[in-house]
């Protein structure tokens, strides 16, 4: 293999690499991220966190657009839980809002919550562990 051939194929690959890496980006930027912070009744906090469970595990299971949840309680006041949510795009977001269980859940939860703040964002960077 001539220099000018391995030259053209490293080329190639580094090209590739790129493009593949910038695709990946461009995804993302499409990705809809919204952490949602609630306030639940104390006295109804083990019936919200198995309707929210139950809710979290269908939607991931059954919704390709339902990429990520985290559901994490405030260790001084577990009735202060916020959740991080990933979906593949805004479109993925309306149609999980429209499901059963969706719906399900908000009626199940609707007397349970004091106080709900939604929150848009835009991901800046991830560090995680292989595997992870």
């Amino acid at each position: 293999m001539t220099m000018k051939s391995t030259l053209y194929i490293i080329l190639t690959i580094m090209a590739v690499t790129l493009l593949s890496s910038e695709q990946a980006n461009a995804q993302q930027d499409h990705r809809m991220i919204r952490i949602a912070k609630i306030q639940v009744d104390p006295a109804q906090l083990d019936a919200y966190n198995l309707a929210l469970k139950e809710q979290m595990t269908t939607a991931v299971k059954v919704e390709p657009g339902v990429l990520t949840y985290y559901a994490v309680a405030d260790k001084v006041n577990p009735s202060r839980i916020t959740i991080l949510e990933i979906y593949a795009d805004t479109a993925a977001y309306q149609s999980h809002i429209q499901t059963p269980h969706f719906k399900k859940y908000k009626a199940t939860v609707q007397n349970m919550v004091k106080s709900l703040e939604l929150e848009d964002v835009n991901l800046i960077g991830v560090a995680k562990k292989p595997g992870m």
